[in-house]
């Protein structure tokens, strides 16, 4: 075989060429199998959906279930007074496979049922794999199948769209948490209400977690249970679908939080125990449970759970016209060990034999259906440990994400504000958490994560400002912990966003800095912008989405030539100057993390230039107390080259523009 180009870019994984060639030759040679050596498509094969669950015939209706170990299987429900009734049992057809056709009157419209599944010693009450449609009766908090089939599906008005990723700025929001009203938010109300402030915020994508059925809605939609139902918490599949669409039709693409790493252990809602053996779906003996997320682990080597699970990704694609997803969960399904108790210090430990080849196999299949069923969708990975490839094309050698989540970014802020003085804050230290990557794969870069807002832990601002939030908001109170926590987050946000090799993500309510935990039970806290403050935060938080659209210089890629450090020799002064270079000008940005004001620092540009501010974080409209324009910038020639001359006020930055004199 030929050097994997993943290999020929760097050179430092060349002792473990034979791995890499291996894992590459194992999803080769695991897709021959799953597409009959080729007969088929991807595509093709991963349309599961087409062919098992409940569908609409001409004549009625077809339901269709996999369940090797069952041995009778019945269909209960409101048709049937949730009975055993011979009119309603299925047929075994083979390969574990079982079928019943429907008369046209013998199911209606919202009409709810499960499956009554029997086999050797036992039976039990299981909601169907690949029912698309799941409700929870309110009084008994029973979820039951549900027939759907309203009289005027939802017709799509925009069914090419094609996500702007010139940079990729995303929302992350959840649907339940959006509300401005003390109740779980809906499809329809985030459609109306949240979706035009999104866009109105300059944002062009949003990345929508808890999306699939989850019975415990505590989870935040990881502990899945209906793999092809939409949450209907939320509202209808088609108010989703609308939600999607008007996204569409504003510019914005719709990536869904995608959860195949684990699932719900519940056995009667859930896969857990499906046709009464634990191994129709999920691992067996001790590598059958998550010992940190008590759930199932899914068995990456059976053929048929891959196509379950490759069919469920084209599903949300081709049913709902989802623009991608961001994979939950990677290193979980990377490693034997989930990643726990690892510590990833260097190459050899992504190849000495901890790896699971069979996840590898599936992610990588994964993201070669979703680009072959929408060459423009967008793939995002969660992992942490940092696994060489993993954003590197398929024909490379590489796993075929589009993208990876810069996890080590917000871990980096948080733990440096739990644990540093400020004076410790060391520039050279900040520069590498926030360009640690690999320069041939694609990151989305972000501050803060959901799990600060969600999981007991402190947003960023909250960790800054602590118990003062409570008391010294107002504008004219000046208080040196708010004012230098207000300081210091918009600085994070600059220096996060500046850095970005791809795109740059924003959790809800973190764009006008959300004070306490986000819950369904109370409103997302939209009223707190009335605050000066809140607002003028706010307010930067948009300018600078609306300088990464435009300024061409943050659309490419992270490569060195375009992108640099201008000045590292200031540790002692918390100053450092970063460079993103066009053929025609560069975007400069220069961060003073000290508690003192520098005056006049001094920077050396190569060749004559102009130059104008985009951006300072101490202007007035932004909550400073600098008025615009005033930053007390020079510029002039030095020999061949400019020299820079500014002043620069404590916890303060600046992003300048600089263009080339002829």
């Amino acid at each position: 075989m030929e050097s994997l180009n993943l290999i020929k870019n760097d050179p430092w994984l060349a002792p473990y060429k034979e791995a890499i060639e291996g894992r590459y030759q194992y999803v080769v040679n695991k897709e021959k199998n799953l597409t009959g050596n080729g007969r088929q498509t991807l595509s093709e094969m991963a349309s599961g959906y087409l062919y098992f669950g409940l569908h609409k015939t001409k004549s009625g209706w077809v339901f269709r279930e996999w369940a090797p170990n069952a041995t009778a299987i019945y269909m209960i429900g409101t048709f049937n007074e949730w009975k055993k009734d011979d009119r309603y049992k299925l047929q075994r057809l083979g390969n574990g496979i079982w079928e019943i056709a429907l008369a046209e009157g013998l199911l209606r419209h919202e009409d709810l049922f499960k499956l009554l599944v029997e086999w050797e010693g036992g039976c039990g009450e299981r909601i169907p794999a690949w029912i698309r449609r799941v409700v929870q009766d309110e009084n008994t908090k029973i979820f039951s199948a549900q027939v759907w089939n309203p009289e005027k599906p939802y017709v799509f008005k925009h069914k090419r769209f094609k996500p702007n990723v010139s940079p990729l700025l995303i929302y992350e929001c959840h649907i339940g948490m959006a509300s401005n009203e003390e109740k779980v938010g809906s499809y329809d109300e985030f459609r109306r209400m949240v979706l035009p402030r999104i866009a109105k915020e300059g944002y062009n994508a949003i990345q929508i977690m808890a999306i699939q059925e989850h019975p415990y809605y505590g989870s935040f939609g990881y502990h899945v249970s209906s793999f092809f139902a939409a949450s209907s918490r939320f509202g209808t599949p088609e108010e989703l679908k609308q939600l999607i669409d008007e996204a569409h039709s504003m510019g914005i693409a719709v990536i869904m939080d995608i959860v195949h790493s684990h699932a719900v252990k519940n056995e009667v809602e859930g896969l857990g125990r499906f046709d009464g053996s634990y191994t129709q779906y999920f691992l067996g003996g001790a590598r059958r449970e998550h010992p940190a997320w008590d759930s199932l682990c899914f068995d990456y080597g059976k053929n048929e759970v891959l196509h379950f699970l490759l069919s469920n990704c084209k599903f949300w694609l081709d049913e709902y016209k989802f623009d991608g997803f961001r994979f939950d969960g990677v290193t979980s399904m990377l490693y034997y060990s989930h990643g726990l108790g690892e510590a990833f210090c260097n190459y050899a430990d992504y190849f000495n034999g901890h790896q699971d080849g069979d996840a590898i196999a599936y992610l990588t299949l994964a993201n070669k259906l979703i680009h072959e069923v929408n060459k423009n969708a967008i793939t995002i990975a969660e992992e942490v440990s940092g696994m060489p490839g993993l954003a590197a094309k398929y024909e490379d050698g590489g796993y075929g994400f589009d993208y990876r989540m810069a996890m080590n970014i917000p871990d980096y802020w948080i733990k440096t504000i739990k644990e540093k003085k400020d004076e410790d804050w060391h520039p050279s230290s900040i520069w590498w958490e926030t360009t640690n990557r690999r320069a041939d794969e694609k990151t989305i870069s972000y501050a803060e994560s959901h799990d600060q807002a969600l999981v007991g832990d402190k947003t960023i601002i909250f960790r800054l400002i602590d118990a003062d939030m409570y008391w010294h908001m107002q504008k004219d109170d000046h208080n040196f912990m708010v004012e230098r926590g207000v300081a210091l987050h918009k600085m994070i946000r600059l220096v996060t966003a500046s850095t970005i090799n791809g795109g740059y993500l924003n959790f809800m309510g973190n764009e006008f800095g959300q004070i306490r935990e986000w819950s369904e039970a109370q409103e997302q806290d939209w009223m707190i912008l009335k605050y000066p403050i809140h607002d003028a935060f706010h307010k930067y938080m948009v300018k600078l989405n609306d300088i990464y659209k435009k300024e061409k210089a943050f659309h490419y890629d992270y490569h060195r030539e375009n992108f640099e450090w201008l000045d590292c020799h200031q540790e002692e002064r918390c100053i450092y100057a970063i460079g993103r270079k066009t053929a025609d000008h560069m975007i400069v940005g220069i961060f003073n993390f000290s508690d003192k004001e520098q005056e006049d620092y001094k920077l050396t540009i190569k060749g004559h230039h102009t130059g104008r501010t985009l951006l300072h974080t101490e202007w007035e409209q932004y909550g400073g107390t600098m008025k615009k324009r005033k930053e007390n910038i020079h510029l002039k020639k030095k020999g061949k080259d400019s020299e820079l001359t500014i002043t620069l006020p404590r916890y303060s930055g600046v992003l300048l523009k600089l263009t080339k004199k002829e």
